[in-house]
């Protein structure tokens, strides 16, 4: 069992709060804003691709915890000056419900990890339950960034279609980095027409008047019809807890609008 965690990213915060065990975390990273207390509680070490690894050592952790190959450089720092590591390279739904796991177990608190994890499932039964009583599913476009265009990672695309929507750029999800997921023509969104656009810009605030305003995207069915929103990127875009209930709930209300709107 671990005492001192440094968590690297938000995921592992999050789910050590909701678990109670947030006695354990020592440091956070400053990208942290889930639960927003973690921020007025906890020193900020890191952030996504760098880290104060002096800051870190003071600590005295004895586990820090963080999220995909971009942290490898913090990663093997830290394990060269004797701490302790796991990063968790994860990009799927399924994938998030296994951290939630993991993160409890190694907090000696696999039980409770558990139960998390299947209250987190049955809201997703849920969501589920409701997009099957949609007359239509309409095309999504979810935008994770905007110069140059970058559709959604996979959790996010799978979200998108629990909730009731068919991403349009499907074949894109399997790409970990955001670079494999970059739409070089925009007009080819043009070309897929989709019922509705969202926009996540990665800490940026959205801009729906900016999406509209592209060359050839007035004729696009979600601009035409107002059907343009944000998710908040604190939501959506961290494969932790937060995607799976507050994220796909965003997802969702939208696409429940856009089918009130369809049905008038």
């Amino acid at each position: 069992m671990y005492h001192r965690i440094v968590c690297l990213t938000e995921e592992p915060t999050e789910i050590l709060y909701r678990l109670g065990e947030d006695a354990r975390i020592v440091g956070i990273s400053g990208f942290t804003v889930r639960p927003a207390r973690a921020r007025r509680e906890k020193p900020k070490v890191s952030a996504f691709t760098s880290a104060k690894i002096d800051r870190i050592l003071e600590l005295k952790p004895d586990l820090a915890l963080g999220f995909s190959d971009i942290q490898a450089g913090i990663a093997a720092e830290l394990i060269r000056r004797g701490v302790e590591v796991h990063i968790f390279n994860h990009r799927s739904v399924a994938g998030i419900l296994r951290t939630v796991k993991a993160v409890a177990a190694l907090a000696g608190r696999a039980g409770r990890g558990e139960r998390l994890a299947a209250e987190l499932e049955a809201g997703l039964d849920r969501v589920r339950e409701r997009a099957a009583a949609l007359p239509r599913r309409p095309r999504i476009y979810f935008e994770e960034w905007y110069d140059p265009l970058i559709s959604g990672i996979r959790w996010v695309s799978e979200l998108v279609e629990l909730a009731g929507g068919d991403d349009c750029f499907p074949e894109h999800r399997g790409a970990s980095l955001a670079k494999d997921r970059i739409i070089p023509d925009p007009a080819e969104v043009v070309r897929r027409a989709p019922d509705v656009i969202i926009g996540s810009w990665c800490g940026r605030k959205f801009r729906p008047e900016r999406v509209a305003a592209r060359e050839g995207w007035s004729e696009i069915p979600a601009v035409a019809g107002g059907h343009v929103h944000e998710v908040k990127s604190a939501l959506i875009l961290q494969p932790g807890p937060a995607a799976l209930t507050d994220g796909v709930e965003a997802l969702q209300r939208i696409i429940l609008d856009w089918a009130d709107a369809s049905a008038r």
